[in-house]
């Protein structure tokens, strides 16, 4: 008879290995997205954002490892330069935008400005306030220019925030992953909450909400990720690859 600990361990496995399976099924269904995207010069946008270490970076990643990195971008924007921050907030996100038959992945986007520079001290409110009044319609701009925007927004607890942080800082591989503001993180738990808390609702106000996802299951949240992606994106299903 199994012990508590050995019937967990074997239900995890056989739930990892029924997500990979689907992962591997839903990555063939990408490649008929990028085809489509390909083919019809489309430009397609897809933001990822979330508490540090929701998996933002590894859903990406899975994403787009089968797919052709040619027709394909991720960005991950660092802190701006003294240039960029004399710019206008948007200009340098839009310099990333894609052109035609490209579709580029935001590992964080302009909605730094809703969350983590706000709880961070990283911006004036003045600056907050002014974003959250010009994103609704940045983001109309864009699309009625021909983008096509999904918003993904990765949950997690703050239970496996911190599990997920000890990970990383026991792994030498891994612990340059950990910043400043990763540190903060859990001391500012409620801060970030709150903020987001008023991000989704001023989503909500527009044309495009994010779409939460529940992240503390690795594997279960990169099959929901990837449905959603091609749940939102009317790519034909029959195009020949």
């Amino acid at each position: 008879m199994l012990s508590q600990k050995n019937e967990y361990d074997l239900k995890r496995a056989i739930r990892h290995a029924k997500s990979e399976k689907a992962i591997k099924k839903l990555q063939e269904e990408l490649i008929k997205l990028q085809t489509w995207v390909i083919n019809n010069n489309e430009k397609v946008v897809i933001i990822f954002e979330g508490r540090d270490a929701a998996g933002k970076g590894g859903s990406i990643r899975r994403i787009i490892e089968r797919l052709n990195p040619r027709h394909l971008r991720v960005v991950a924007l660092p802190k701006p330069t003294e240039d960029e921050a004399t710019q206008w907030y948007f200009q340098r996100y839009v310099n990333e935008l894609p052109i035609g038959g490209e579709i580029v992945f935001f590992d964080r986007s302009w909605y730094n400005r809703a969350v983590v520079e706000p709880v961070n001290g990283f911006c004036r409110q003045s600056q907050y306030l002014r974003f959250m009044k010009q994103v609704n319609h940045f983001e109309d701009m864009i699309v009625e220019s021909g983008v096509r925007l999904v918003k993904i927004y990765m949950s997690i607890s703050k239970k496996v925030q911190a599990k997920r942080f000890r990970e990383i800082k026991a792994n030498p591989l891994k612990v340059w992953k950990m910043s400043p503001v990763d540190e903060n993180a859990q001391r500012l738990w409620d801060e970030y909450t709150d903020y987001r808390k008023k991000m989704f609702e001023n989503a909500k106000k527009g044309k495009f909400p994010f779409k939460v996802i529940n992240s503390n299951r690795k594997t279960i949240a990169r099959v929901d990720v990837i449905k959603h992606i091609l749940d939102s994106i009317p790519y034909d299903k029959n195009v020949i690859v």
